[in-house]
């Protein structure tokens, strides 16, 4: 009796779905199934970012995503039915959820949708959303260094026009973004180690929820003491040999800056500075006195609350 489609998949993917990792020779031993269909399985699942793809010791290996939540049976049925916007309900389609309830409440797949908007034959632009918010679940940050040709090969519905949609996204909503930043440093006014703290948690916020290295940056400020903007330094665990005057001052010169903030995040949630923070705090206070930059803080960031070295 012949095998259905559904079962020769679910053959292939119950047993993997138990495996944290393993090479094509595990999978062919493991699954109950021919090694085309084995392999074209384990192919789009790599396509669409549920499996990654490793190479160790000359040995292939795959290894399931843990940014996405994977559900076999839903995959399955996407495969054998598709995922067409005319088959879903009026209502359920990204676009008509936007306007009802706001881009806020969309995923990144959702927003990919409304861009890509037309999909090709065999794969909707719901299914292209979906493929490269998988794709890129882990570093967003890479979307927009994307050639049409990259994206082109994560999803099919990706054409030249849908391209150049997506693109112009994320352009408009860097330049929105950084009309927000511009406008907050132009309010802001550094007065305080009070006020000090004030503006870093707000501007760092994300540094001090969700980093999980120290960052060092600083703030340039005019002889107002308001901000003129923000610069990463370094990455890494905070140490006086590795914060190099040069590298700290030379954004703040470039900034024709009368003053500078020191921040750092503390990943482990408790701001208490260490020797090493006092050091770096020190070291270029001097420097920056022969340089005629005053370092008017130095403030940790971090999940419980942010904390004034010059207070300490």
């Amino acid at each position: 009796m012949p095998v259905s489609r559904r079962e020769r998949l679910t053959r292939v993917l119950k047993p993997l779905a138990e495996l944290p990792q393993f090479s094509i020779e595990e999978a062919k031993e493991t699954c109950e199934s021919s090694t085309r269909t084995v392999h074209d399985t384990i192919k789009d699942l790599v396509r669409e970012g549920y499996l990654e793809h490793t190479v160790a010791d000359e040995i292939s290996r795959y290894r399931w995503c843990k940014e996405l939540d994977f559900e076999p049976e839903k995959w399955i049925d996407q495969q054998i039915h598709g995922v067409q916007v005319t088959q879903t309900p009026e209502q359920d389609r990204p676009r008509e959820r936007l306007l009802r309830d706001g881009a806020v409440q969309l995923s990144n797949a959702d927003l990919l949708a409304i861009l890509i908007r037309v999909g090709v034959r065999g794969e909707s632009a719901v299914v292209g959303g979906g493929l490269i918010a998988n794709r890129f679940a882990a570093r967003l940050q890479d979307l927009p260094k994307c050639h049409k040709e990259d994206l082109r090969d994560v999803s099919r519905a990706v054409t030249k026009a849908s391209y150049a949609q997506i693109m112009a996204g994320i352009e408009l909503g860097r330049r929105v973004a950084e009309a927000e930043t511009n406008n907050r440093l132009a309010k802001a006014k550094i007065t305080s180690s009070q006020a000090a703290i004030e503006f870093c948690s707000q501007e760092f916020a994300r540094l001090a929820s969700d980093a999980v290295q120290e960052e060092f940056h600083i703030v340039s400020l005019d002889t107002k003491h308001k901000p003129i903007r923000t610069h990463r330094i370094t990455v890494g665990t905070l140490d006086a040999s590795l914060v190099h005057p040069r590298e700290v001052f030379r954004p703040a010169i470039r900034d024709s800056a009368s003053a500078i903030l020191l921040v750092h995040n503390h990943p482990s949630g408790d701001p208490t500075p260490s020797r090493e923070d006092h050091q770096v705090t020190d070291q270029l206070t001097e420097a920056g006195k022969l340089l005629g930059i005053t370092v008017l803080d130095h403030i940790v960031v971090a999940s419980e609350r942010s904390l004034s070295i010059r207070e300490q």
